[in-house]
């Protein structure tokens, strides 16, 4: 372990990097459901396709940690990307629609789209093209990601994580409705059978930040994994005990056996190329770099802000073996578009991880093989209250603010990016428009203050892609 991953050269032991591994893994373990949920419309295009697609997130997530793991050793963990996921079934609905195809057909042709988008990076990653990239960011706006990142997982945490439904519709969420409520009058009633669950989602989620934060303050190693424990026997206890249903029932119910025959019969290696034609190569190329530009800068934003929060960055801001960590996340998006999965890419709950401890790729290797475990166990993954993972992410994200005081306030070209930074990502859900809004403002701060030959060129063409980006957007 020690010649695979220098241990002792980065501070850390196995036993950390492991806790920290099963950090990472249970604060997103939520995935393994949600993303087959959100590419089949909650199993609405045949079940056949939710099994191949719950698989393929098992195995790309896999492949891609492990080549985190392995060839840029860090604690960093890789799964198909939230609002990746949503885009891409839009944009498979709407193909199939356009081709007057089924949904399945549609599907896989979304796979050969992604399937481009990951070649592309891993050509751009062996061209170190990506890496200058992220050179071209100004240090600034990447002092702001990590704080910035830190309020979307709060954001996360408290506001739609753990969504309730009920007879009376929903999601009802805990920030919206719940304290929402406290101002503009009671919804108890609206909420229906949902408002049980949402007084045990609010206890839960608090009582566990508490732990961990109490556990924390005292140097217990693996205080977010312990907390994330505790608040899960106590949202367990409250179902059985107060809302009487039984959090287990799953457990007797799920099959165990991995969908092998759905994966082959629906995704692997179906891709589906006249579809695309059918539809025209344009539309085609335009969704390309809309997928390439939002994983990129994505990916880009949760390493840089990670790395910022466990000191794996240089005075410049600039990440060791960041080339590593993009070929990962290129390697982990082909294999996702070949078993069936949309776009692979950094999670930024692996900022969960870094704080139990995680240093190494062994963190990641721990992570990985969850994942792997989970074609076999994906009932006890199911199982992990969706409140007990907000605790986690509410606590990491409080941590990762600290970065402001990094931010040098008395400069406006610091100030404004990182503001909107601070603003957008959290509203947006997306770490890549952040980033771009950062990159766009400090741009046009820089000219009209006259100083625009410090920008750097390839600053000034990141600006103007997603200028470029945002103005397509609004007609795919």
């Amino acid at each position: 372990m020690e010649k695979l991953f220098k241990l002792k050269e980065n501070g850390t032991t196995v036993r950390t990097e492991i806790v920290a591994g099963l950090t990472t893994f249970m604060t997103m373990a939520y995935i393994i459901a949600l993303n087959p949920n959100l590419l089949t419309g909650f199993g609405a295009n045949g079940q056949g396709l939710w099994n191949a697609v719950f698989l393929a997130t098992c195995l790309a997530s896999f492949v891609g940690t492990l080549c985190m793991a392995f060839l840029a050793n860090k604690p960093f963990a890789m799964a198909p990307g939230m609002g990746l996921n949503s885009f891409f079934a839009t944009v498979v609905a709407s193909m199939a629609s356009i081709a007057g195809v089924s949904y399945l057909q549609g599907f896989q042709a979304g796979l050969v789209i992604i399937l481009i988008e990951g070649l592309l990076f891993i050509v751009l990653s062996a061209l170190n093209v990506r890496e200058k990239i992220v050179n071209a960011i100004p240090l600034g706006i990447r002092i702001g990601i990590s704080p910035a990142i830190g309020l979307m997982l709060m954001n996360i945490g408290l506001g739609s994580n753990a969504g309730i439904y009920s007879e009376t519709g929903g999601p009802f969420f805990v920030m919206r409705d719940f304290f929402g409520a406290l101002t503009a009058g009671s919804i108890k009633e609206s909420m229906g059978s949902g408002w049980g669950p949402m007084v045990l989602t609010v206890v839960t989620m608090f009582l566990g930040l508490f732990v961990i934060i109490a556990l924390a303050h005292r140097k217990v190693k693996g205080a977010v994994l312990i907390g994330m424990g505790v608040a899960s026997v106590i949202n367990w206890a409250g179902q059985l005990l107060f809302l009487n249903t039984n959090p287990f029932e799953g457990l007797t119910k799920a099959s165990w056996l991995p969908p092998v025959g759905d994966l082959v019969e629906n995704t692997l290696f179906k891709f589906n190329f006249q579809v695309l034609a059918n539809i025209g190569w344009v539309t085609v190329l335009t969704i390309i770099i809309t997928f390439a530009i939002i994983d990129m800068f994505d990916t880009i934003g949760t390493l840089i802000g990670t790395a910022s929060r466990a000191d794996m960055v240089d005075d410049k801001g600039n990440m060791p073996n960041m080339k590593e960590a993009l070929l990962s996340d290129a390697i982990g998006t082909v294999v996702g578009s070949a078993t069936g999965t949309s776009t692979v890419t950094t999670f930024i709950e692996s900022a969960s991880g870094v704080e139990a401890g995680g240093r190494t790729g062994l963190a990641a290797l721990t992570t990985g093989i969850m994942f792997l475990l989970c074609i076999f166990i994906s009932p006890l993954a199911a199982i992990i209250p969706p409140a007990a993972t907000s605790a986690a992410l509410i606590y990491v994200g409080i941590l990762m603010l600290s970065g402001l005081k990094k931010v040098d306030f008395d400069d406006m070209t610091q100030t404004v990016p990182v503001t909107i930074m601070l603003l957008s990502m959290p509203i947006s859900s997306s770490i890549g428009h952040g980033i771009g809004l950062g990159l766009i403002s400090y741009t046009f701060i820089m000219v009209l203050t006259g100083r625009a030959k410090k920008v750097p060129v390839l600053t000034y063409v990141l600006s103007l892609i997603f200028l470029v980006k945002f103005f397509l957007a609004l007609n795919i």
